[in-house]
C-alpha cells in the first residue's frame, strides 16, 4: 500500500535542481526531512550553500507540485544546521552529473584525481573557480581540449 509519505517523497523526487536540469533535489541531497500529517506536507530542505538563488525556484516547484498532487497546505522550510555537503549527493546523482558533462564532486577525504567527463583523462587544468554556477568550477582538459564545469567538494 502507497501511503501519502511515499507519494509526497515520489512528487519530490520528480523536482528538479534549476541550475543542473539533468539532477534531481533528492540526488543532490538537499532534502533532509518530509513529514505528512494527512493532506499537509512539511519538506525540510538545505541549500547546497546559504545565498544559492536557485533555493526559492525549488520551494515554488515543490508547493506547486504537491499542491497539484493534492497535498495542502504544503510547508517548505529552509534548515541550515547542517551545513550541506557534497557527502549528501546520491551515487546516482553524481553519475547524472557525469553523464551531463560535469565532473562530479569527490567523496570528501578522497583523494581521486578529477577526471574529464569526456575523455575520463586525469589531464586537467582549473580556468576558474567559479563556473556556470557558484557551486562548480570551470576547468579544461589538456587531452580532449574540452572545457568542463567541476561541481565542488563542500566537505562536512
Amino acid at each position: 500500500m502507497v501511503t501519502a509519505l511515499d507519494s509526497a517523497r515520489t512528487v519530490i523526487g520528480q523536482v528538479m535542481d534549476p541550475e543542473i536540469p539533468a539532477l534531481g533535489i533528492v540526488d543532490l541531497g538537499i532534502v533532509r526531512d518530509v513529514r505528512v500529517e494527512g493532506s499537509s506536507v512539511e519538506v525540510d530542505i538545505t541549500p547546497t550553500y546559504s545565498g544559492c538563488p536557485a533555493m526559492e525556484a525549488i520551494r515554488t516547484d515543490i508547493e506547486n507540485r504537491l499542491g497539484e498532487a493534492g497535498f495542502a497546505p504544503v510547508l517548505v522550510r529552509t534548515v541550515f544546521e547542517e551545513a550541506w555537503s557534497t557527502d549528501w549527493m546520491t551515487e546516482r546523482g553524481r553519475q547524472m552529473l557525469l553523464e551531463s558533462g560535469i565532473a562530479p564532486p569527490e567523496s570528501s577525504g578522497s583523494n581521486a584525481a578529477v577526471l574529464c567527463p569526456r575523455c575520463s583523462s586525469e589531464e586537467i587544468r582549473l580556468v576558474s573557480e567559479f563556473g556556470s554556477t557558484a557551486c562548480k568550477a570551470l576547468m579544461a582538459c589538456t587531452s580532449c581540449g574540452e572545457p568542463f564545469d567541476r561541481f565542488k567538494v563542500v566537505e562536512p
